[in-house]
């Protein structure tokens, strides 16, 4: 448990940063049609029918919630931020990088996190012009200088031709995890359409959970019970 306790676990939900493509300047939209043209996959694919899928680009999305996890004695303690305001969101997200970065060999998990979560996050801090923490700056740093971990690099076991996705390991590793009404493809809708943040938070906290079920089950370590997770917002 002492190794756990230096590592976070972390997940992030991200939307397109204007709820509709209409909404964007100009020069965005430009931008997002030469964007577009690169994901479109059939004939009836368009700049405007593809835009929910925007949030996936730190360039045109925003982050709406960062959802962390950590061991605590004998607690798994799960901890949110969430807000419209990116910047205050990343700033206090960056204050508690800043803590935890001083203990001892710390870690970040997550699971794609260095294709996707730890990267966007980065690019995100400097679009607004927030000083990046060097736990979760790559920049510069070779594979083996970095404080990263992935489940899904542990997974891939040096194979990276195929992406696996959390809930498939949950399903064949036979954890349980809530059933939702909301999967990743449908943040868009709950924030931007039913203005419904509260659920897109319990989703991310749900795959933080996942997520370390997961980590413990690749380590063949004991999994957490209900009773050690804890809500600390």
């Amino acid at each position: 448990m002492n190794q756990l306790s230096q590592i976070l676990f972390l997940d992030i939900e991200t939307a397109p940063q204007t709820s509709k493509y209409q909404d964007m300047s100009e020069k965005m939209r430009t931008l997002w049609d030469k964007k577009s043209l690169k994901i479109t996959q059939t004939d009836e694919d368009t700049p405007e029918s593809l835009f929910p899928r925007a949030g996936i680009y730190a360039e045109f999305g925003k982050i709406i919630c960062i959802v962390v996890g950590y061991f605590f004695e004998d607690t798994f303690r799960v901890k949110s931020f969430s807000g419209d305001d990116e910047h205050q969101l990343l700033t206090e997200f960056a204050e508690l990088l800043e803590g935890f970065q001083k203990r001892a060999e710390p870690k970040l998990c997550g699971h794609n996190a260095k294709e996707f979560d730890f990267p966007y996050i980065c690019r995100r801090m400097i679009v607004h012009r927030i000083d990046i923490p060097d736990i979760i700056n790559a920049s510069g740093k070779k594979p083996w200088e970095t404080t990263f971990l992935d489940t899904m690099d542990m997974w891939r076991f040096g194979d990276y031709k195929n992406y696996t996705s959390i809930d498939l390991l949950t399903t064949i590793f036979d954890i349980q995890t809530p059933k939702d009404d909301i999967d990743g493809s449908m943040v868009h809708d709950y924030y931007w359409n039913r203005k419904d943040l509260k659920s897109i938070v319990t989703y991310c906290k749900k795959d933080v959970i996942a997520l370390v079920q997961v980590y413990l089950r690749l380590h063949n370590l004991t999994p957490l019970l209900t009773k050690q997770i804890v809500d600390v917002d």
